[in-house]
């Protein structure tokens, strides 16, 4: 074999060795959020083990991790949308400590029953959703800016309405009782916490929608070229609105749950969690800049918020290190993003 023919082998090899090298990366790039879950979990499982027992792996404490990542799973859902179509929502941590603060104030002052009280609950978190679409839209104003107001308006009412103090709950078939039913929310089905199977459930709704359906090819168009989505004829306006409406029904849902798990309502309920929302959706892979981003990657992302804060509960890691530890991960999170 000529002297030419080895350097054209060896150049051959460089190059298929090349080719492989880049699909590793890009798979590693576009399953970043799965591989990053199995790495904390193994972690968990490696580290959180005391006196022969694994703390991490027993029953009691996944079901635990499922039933907290619940509530910030389902608010990120819902901030998910919102951050698709370009925007951000910055009051459904208030919104949260709305609903739950009207869910206890209307089964426990005005005798409402369960049915009626969820249905005001949500309509309570749809028109503050709306009033966050039509203002950002109408207006043109920024959403960064009018969430922010949004979240004081909520916390403001929420204050209001229940004098600045939490309200308990308590269960009862008498006047002024919360129904026994509502406590549903807080317990568990076959062995699975019922607030995880409303986040799971509402994770895969959620993921059907935008898939499958024209609503959810107009939700990735908005964000991607909000001018060209215009032209093609897409109702932009209406669409934004929707969508920040759904963003505020998903809060209320999680502060009902929240409600029902805590068995009070206070004004100072879901203060910090619309930060820990956004971070289940920038680590799960939606691109902050709005039109690239899934449902499934931020049911992920809320899962590694939840496996590494329990973990480092655990490990009895002081708090303040956990918020430090949370902070790097969600910056190499979008920075891993930028690179793709």
């Amino acid at each position: 074999m000529s002297n030419r023919q080895i350097s054209m082998n060896s150049d051959l090899q460089v190059q298929e060795g090349t080719v492989i090298w880049n699909k590793s990366i890009r798979f590693l790039r576009r399953f970043q959020s799965l591989f990053g879950l199995l790495i904390i979990i193994l972690a968990a499982t490696i580290l959180c083990t005391r006196d022969g027992e694994n703390l991490f792996l027993s029953p009691a404490n996944l079901a635990n991790v499922v039933r907290s990542v619940s509530e910030n799973g389902i608010m990120a859902i819902g901030l998910t949308l919102v951050i698709l179509i370009g925007g951000i929502d910055l009051s459904v941590g208030a919104i949260l400590g709305l609903a739950a603060t009207g869910a206890a104030d209307l089964m426990m002052h005005r005798s409402m029953g369960m049915f009626e009280t969820v249905l005001i609950v949500l309509a309570i978190g749809a028109a503050l959703g709306m009033f966050n679409g039509v203002i950002s839209t109408k207006l043109r104003i920024q959403p960064f800016i009018v969430t922010l107001a949004a979240m004081s308006i909520a916390r403001g009412i929420a204050r209001y309405w229940s004098n600045g103090t939490g309200i308990p709950i308590s269960y009862g078939q008498d006047a002024f009782l919360a129904p026994p039913a509502f406590s549903m929310l807080s317990s568990r089905i076959w062995g699975i916490p019922v607030p995880a199977l409303c986040f799971i459930g509402l994770g895969i709704l959620f993921t059907i929608m935008l898939k499958y359906t024209r609503f959810g090819r107009h939700v990735y168009a908005i964000g991607g070229n909000e001018t060209a989505a215009h032209l093609s004829g897409i109702p932009v306006i209406r669409i934004k609105i929707f969508i920040f409406a759904l963003c505020g029904v998903l809060a209320a849902i999680a502060g009902l749950i929240h409600a029902s798990q805590l068995s009070q309502g206070s004004p100072n309920d879901g203060i910090g969690y619309e930060l820990n929302a956004i971070a289940a959706a920038a680590i799960g892979g939606t691109n902050l800049a709005g039109g690239k981003g899934t449902i499934i990657g931020t049911l992920i992302g809320a899962l590694i918020l939840g496996v590494l804060d329990n973990m480092l509960g655990l490990l009895n890691v002081n708090t303040n290190i956990q918020s430090i530890v949370k902070g790097l991960i969600i910056i190499a999170a979008v920075y891993l993003q930028k690179q793709k």
